[in-house]
């Protein structure tokens, strides 16, 4: 690319664009990293400059970029119909890979819902579990129980199930008011029990990020915790909804973390990995008992009254498609084990680092904790580094988050390992 052009990218990037989760401030002094092409597990910059992709673009490339089954089913798809809306209209894609997730999703589940993004698939869930109840006739079940630290969107309902600060609190007077578990782990069960006895009527939903919580850090659930929880919803008849916008199709090593526990929920929000990384689609699957809710004569006005102008997009859909028969053709899960192995045995190594706080892992979810204090950024300094060592990572506060593409050979898998532990034994 002609340096002439290269500087007016890097211009019109300061010029035009507001960065998410970024304080332009500190991003309008720096030189902006643009990528222009990829590969396999690595991105090309317009310098010319690679790095592996440590993140998967955030969590969201699972067989590597450019895979040329996915390349390939996106150009057939696009030489036949690129969008047609669901609303009072199917297309092909679209009911195709619902059949698909219904076969592979937890049993019980027999609807999907589709919607553009992670934040929309929780918030789908949420309005359908309230109306369910005012439906049915049980109007007092009007309120949601969420964990603390937890993180499910940024559309103003899923932050009203959030449970982060930093992210959250400015919104405080916009959004509704929910209920939050304060404890973590057993003692977050036994405190949801004590609730669900207490006010268990007038509970519509509990919200849940399965087994890991991400944008909190990689904290990582007891075993058997979910498996409770799920007991005690059937018990207190609250539905359960599963976000597994950042656990499903494989990072956990299973396609859903709620099948390391045998549990089937009420809810399942789909997104992120979905298309292999290639374009925004979500899903919310959902039971026949609930579909059978909004089952009602028009004039009862009881229609889930939602959707997106790109729901189903036939594209979208095609590249879910493709990415689900890549995890069949190639034995994804299969080829994972022993690279999560790999991967636990590796990171005992980072206790050797004076700064390294904790090393949490569930699967291919990777959270090394640093000590120091976050207005210090000692987590984005790091990541800052790791761009000398050819590495892209974004932290979450001052937790290094490694999520690479289940792609990943062990000796890339090796290099990433090594490049970010050097990265941070700079920083002691």
């Amino acid at each position: 690319m002609p340096r002439s052009q290269i500087k007016r990218l890097k211009q019109w990037d300061k010029e035009y664009i507001w960065h998410p989760f970024t304080q332009m401030k500190d991003w309008v002094k720096d030189e902006p990293l643009i990528i222009d092409s990829a590969e396999g597990v690595y991105l090309k910059d317009i310098d010319g400059n690679v790095y592996m992709d440590g993140v998967s673009s955030l969590w969201v490339n699972v067989h590597g970029h450019r895979h040329p089954h996915i390349d390939a089913a996106l150009k057939k798809q696009i030489d036949k119909l690129s969008h047609s809306t669901l609303l009072g209209l199917s297309n092909t894609p679209s009911i195709e890979l619902a059949k698909h997730l219904v076969k592979i999703a937890p049993k019980g589940l027999k609807k999907v819902f589709y919607s553009d993004n992670g934040s929309t698939a929780v918030e789908i869930a949420i309005k359908m579990a309230y109306q369910y109840w005012q439906n049915t006739g049980l109007k007092k079940k009007t309120h949601l129980v969420h964990l603390s630290n937890s993180y499910h969107g940024d559309t103003l309902g899923s932050v009203s199930v959030g449970g982060i600060d930093l992210f959250h609190k400015v919104y405080n007077k916009l959004i509704f008011k929910t209920i939050s578990l304060k404890s973590q782990g057993w003692k977050a069960v036994e405190e949801l029990e004590r609730l669900f006895k207490s006010r268990g009527n007038s509970i519509a939903a509990l919200v849940v990020e399965p087994l890991v919580q991400g944008a909190a850090g990689m904290l990582v659930w007891p075993d058997g915790a979910l498996k409770k929880m799920r007991d005690l919803t059937r018990k207190y008849n609250v539905f359960l909804i599963v976000d597994e916008v950042a656990t499903g199709f494989g990072r956990t090593g299973k396609m859903f973390a709620c099948e390391h526990e045998g549990v089937s929920p009420d809810f399942l929000c789909l997104a992120k990995g979905i298309t292999g990384g290639y374009l925004p689609l979500a899903a919310t699957l959902t039971t026949q008992k609930i579909f059978d809710g909004f089952i009602f004569d028009h004039k009862e006005q009881k229609t889930f009254f939602h959707g997106h102008t790109y729901t189903g997009n036939p594209l979208s859909c095609a590249a879910a498609l493709a990415n689900l028969e890549v995890f069949q053709k190639e034995r994804t899960l299969a080829k994972l084990g022993p690279k999560i192995k790999f991967l636990a045995k590796s990171l005992k190594m980072f206790y050797n680092l004076p700064s390294v706080a904790e090393v949490r892992q569930r699967g291919f979810m990777v959270g090394i904790e640093l000590k120091g204090r976050l207005e210090d950024r000692v987590g984005a300094k790091v990541c800052q580094r790791l761009r000398k060592y050819g590495v892209i990572l974004r932290p979450l506060g001052n937790v290094i988050v490694l999520m690479p593409p289940l792609s990943i050979s062990i000796e890339e898998l090796d290099f990433l390992l090594m490049a970010t532990y050097r990265a941070i034994e700079d920083e002691d």
